[in-house]
């Protein structure tokens, strides 16, 4: 039997994903210091809503106002920045270490990268809206906004996926693929919808956002490379390079906050890695925390329309914990570990429901 270090393919596969995780953490920690010069010199700082709807809230995190968001640019914007760069160079002068590099592929990973830029480009007005106070809220778009601008993203990949590529099978781990046709279209908009939300839920202490997320790729990246999906794997392990960079500055106390530029892209791109590793019924275990941000949010609303009384102190869940005295660093590392735990269980899920 051969072992995995007999076959050189697969370790120069291992490399290759490693190394693009690599390279981006390098080129995402250079151009930090540019982009944080240019938050700061814009006064792209946080506005915090206090209209008296999130008292708790608002109090809480008064301190964080003027801290600049946007910061989601450094994760994006690195993985865009290497993906063209390689592909370029793989064009312009193939070789064994262009070749190896380059991991834009039409096939595997061109529609998760639009996604996730044109995502960040939509993320990246709500936060200017924010910035400038401009909208019905105070500064952005309000939630009921949000969740339509992301079923419109949501739709536009439905439509993508069902017509162009005609994607009609859902896989349930350990049992087998089925054909669920049209019903294929709701169920992708819902998991886009869902996580691209959940992702903005969480993303509201220092550290927190990121650190789900890199657990979360890190787990599809995993998936990917098993399926032998290589350059996506590659893509996702980027993701995170990108998230532990930008990580090494949004820890508390943040020098500035991922935006909706980064939430909203990383959730949709996300979502549709889930959808294209056709792994989509265990994305809610290997981000099980974003579940509970979102769950709690959709309790306390409910609970507050149907019995005008609150389940939480406050929602999402992290502010309930705040709330209840717990330090910031405390909730944040553990939802981390509470992350960690649950994606190895997803991965595990993942894996042992691939053959059936």
């Amino acid at each position: 039997m051969m072992t995995f270090f007999e076959n050189p393919e697969q370790v120069i596969d291992v490399v290759r994903v490693i190394g693009i995780a690599t390279i981006t953490f390098v080129v995402a920690f250079a151009m930090t210091p540019l982009v944080s010069h240019y938050l700061y010199k814009y006064k792209f700082g946080k506005s915090i809503r206090n209209t008296g709807a999130t008292p708790i809230y608002s109090k809480l995190h008064a301190k964080k106002a003027g801290t600049p968001v946007g910061g989601g640019i450094i994760i994006w914007g690195s993985v865009l920045l290497l993906a063209l760069l390689f592909w370029v160079l793989q064009r312009l002068w193939p070789s064994l270490i262009t070749d190896n590099l380059n991991f834009l592929t039409r096939r595997q990973t061109l529609l998760p990268l639009g996604a996730l830029v044109a995502a960040a480009v939509l993320g990246f007005m709500d936060d200017y809206l924010n910035v400038r106070k401009i909208g019905p809220s105070g500064g952005g778009l309000n939630m009921r906004q949000r969740i339509l601008l992301y079923t419109v993203v949501a739709a536009f990949g439905a439509y993508w996926f069902f017509l162009k590529i005609e994607w009609r099978i859902i896989h349930v781990p350990g049992v087998g693929d089925y054909e669920i046709g049209w019903w294929y279209i709701p169920l992708f908009m819902v998991v886009i919808v869902a996580t691209a939300f959940s992702v903005n839920e969480a993303d509201g202490l220092d550290g927190l956002a990121g650190g789900i997320l890199m657990f979360a790729f890190g787990a599809y990246t995993v998936i990917s490379y098993s399926l032998g999906r290589v350059e996506l794997a590659m893509f996702c392990a980027a993701i995170v390079g990108g998230l532990l960079a930008f990580l090494w500055f949004n820890v508390h106390p943040a020098r500035f906050f991922m935006g909706d530029t980064g939430a909203m892209s990383l959730g949709t791109t996300l979502g549709i890695i889930a959808m294209l590793t056709n792994s989509a019924l265990v994305l809610p275990i290997i981000a099980f925390p974003l579940v509970m941000e979102s769950g709690s949010v959709i309790i306390q609303v409910v609970s507050k329309k149907l019995f005008r009384r609150k389940v939480f102190l406050s929602a999402p869940l992290h502010h309930h914990f705040e709330a209840m005295g717990w330090p910031e660093t405390k909730v944040t590392m553990r939802f981390w570990i509470i992350s960690a735990v649950f994606a190895g269980i997803g991965l595990v899920v993942a894996l042992l429901g691939m053959g059936t």
